[in-house]
């Protein structure tokens, strides 16, 4: 009985790391200092503020594995959309919005 439970506990503990988190989910302060949640919605990652003026509002919409990702991010001030990515080291997280990949705005969010 002992070994039984003792195999059921390993084929748990085995399944939860197969389904661990990306890098990329999580709580980050962004650099105007308001929270951004990331997490998966559908296939994606949605990236809304949790915090500041724009709490609530969905800004971003990202692909990716590991410590690369690409999509949509969105300026909330203005409401305009460019083609984003983000790339996750540790705990910081390196944004890029671009309009037509040559005018580009970078920040670097870092996890809370």
């Amino acid at each position: 009985m002992l070994k039984t439970f003792a195999m059921a506990a390993a084929l748990l503990m085995s399944a939860t790391v197969s389904q661990a988190a990306e890098p990329i989910e999580g709580n980050w302060k962004t650099q105007s200092g308001s929270t951004a949640e990331i997490g998966k919605c559908g296939s994606a990652y949605c990236v809304t503020l949790r915090t500041g003026k724009h709490a609530g509002k969905q800004i971003g919409l990202m692909s990716g594995t590991g410590a690369e990702y690409s999509g949509e991010i969105t300026d909330p001030d203005t409401d305009k959309t460019y083609a984003g990515s983000g790339s996750v080291t540790g705990n910081t997280l390196k944004t890029k919005g671009c309009v037509l990949k040559v005018l580009c705005k970078s920040q670097t969010w870092t996890r809370l």
